[in-house]
């Protein structure tokens, strides 16, 4: 399963799944940038794009961790159990004129409502060998509150902006730590 680089992987396979289905053509010919976003990144924003800002990892409530896996080769040693999380992020359109924005927003979503699965393929995009063939994260839509939302931007470095909250689920991160079968 995924190694501890799959967080990172994962947010960039989001950025990657718009980037590679941004038309220009759709928007005058917009040139947009796609970026995974720190903290620090919001005192200056991008002039156009979107921004994916990673506010919470959380490890997943509805799955019970799995059994310890056996090591390849060598049957009575266990890697400790999988640790399944959910990442949740916003992601916020960025233009000059509110039109824009709103158009990049409504495309942004729709186009992440057409592909709510992102591949191993996609997953491994930016570092390979992150995640193996057969894993996959969902994406599915957040849920904050207005004073939830309001509260994450009244601590970033930037006038509030029209973003939607995401959720990818399950991202299982491996141990690199084995034990013997039975300990």
């Amino acid at each position: 399963m995924a190694s501890y680089q799959a967080i990172g992987a994962t947010c960039e396979a989001v950025m990657r799944l718009l980037q590679q289905s941004w038309r220009p053509a759709l928007f005058d010919d917009a040139s947009l940038q796609f970026r995974v976003y720190g903290t620090r990144n919001f005192a200056t924003p991008m002039d156009a794009g979107v921004s994916l800002y990673l506010y919470r990892v959380a490890t997943n409530s509805t799955v019970r961790t799995p059994p310890p896996r056996p090591v390849p080769g060598n049957g009575n040693r266990v890697r400790r159990p999988q640790l399944p999380l959910d990442l949740h992020f916003l992601l916020t359109p960025w233009a000059r004129e509110a039109s824009l924005e709103q158009q990049i927003l409504g495309w942004m979503m729709r186009t992440i409502e057409d592909t709510p699965t992102l591949p191993s393929g996609l997953l491994n995009s930016s570092l390979t060998g992150v995640f193996t063939a057969e894993e996959q994260v969902q994406l599915v839509q957040g849920q904050l509150s207005n004073e939830e939302l309001f509260r994450i931007w009244d601590v970033l470095p930037s006038d509030y902006q029209i973003s939607v909250p995401y959720v990818a689920s399950i991202v299982y991160i491996d141990s690199e730590l084995e034990r013997q079968a039975g300990e």
